[in-house]
């Protein structure tokens, strides 16, 4: 068994939540192991400003076997991303690299698991009723990330001054941490395509 890097490069710093993520895909289609790396371009002196110039960046600063690059679809079209990122691919001479476009925000990925929202809110025995959207109803949700973060205040139980002080926040990023296993995303269209994806990269590359 091999070891291999990965590199993520995405939108924002939140956006390294896609890593648990990424590596239970990994896991789950390669008998090698990868180690995970999230490019931090922002600190940087003159840090680059298109797609091209941070994929050129990401990859002088973290050399990887295998690259990530994240783009939020938001307003635009899931197509639309993904072609985006091939033409910025195009421009370097970079390693095999996925596109990870979630439909709206990578948020909508963490928004399935009932269990692990109340333990991210440190309230796994709560009883405050949490409506998920279903999985079939993910990618149409409008604002993922403030649907999870009210979830997660309505989990913890707090109110008056403790959920006013509550970092939701931070308890996305534990979430992220707790949850184990994604296989219910792959009834969601986007994930499941980063699926295939990543099962493609790695049968084509001989890392299976």
């Amino acid at each position: 068994m091999k070891c291999f890097r990965y590199s993520l490069l995405s939108d924002g710093p939140s956006d390294r939540m896609l890593m648990p993520a990424l590596d239970w895909l990994l896991q789950r289609h390669s008998r090698h192991s990868f180690v995970g790396e999230w490019a931090e371009l922002r600190r940087l002196p003159r840090p680059p400003r298109t797609l091209g110039e941070r994929i050129q960046m990401c990859l002088e600063l973290y050399p990887c076997e295998l690259l990530f690059v994240h783009r939020d679809a938001e307003s635009a079209s899931r197509v639309d991303r993904v072609e985006e990122i091939s033409q910025a691919l195009a421009l370097v001479d970079a390693p095999p690299a996925i596109h990870v476009v979630p439909v709206r925000m990578q948020e909508a990925w963490l928004l399935f698991n009932e269990s692990a929202i109340r333990e991210a809110a440190d309230n796994p025995n709560g009883q405050e009723r949490l409506v998920l959207p279903g999985l079939s109803f993910l990618e149409g949700v409008l604002d993922p990330k403030e649907v999870l973060r009210d979830l997660l205040r309505v989990a913890s139980g707090h109110s008056g001054r403790r959920l006013k002080n509550f970092d939701a926040h931070a308890r996305t990023y534990r979430l992220a941490q707790i949850l184990t296993d994604y296989l219910p995303l792959l009834q969601v269209p986007a994930f499941k395509e980063l699926d295939e994806d990543v099962r493609k990269t790695i049968k084509e590359n001989g890392w299976a």
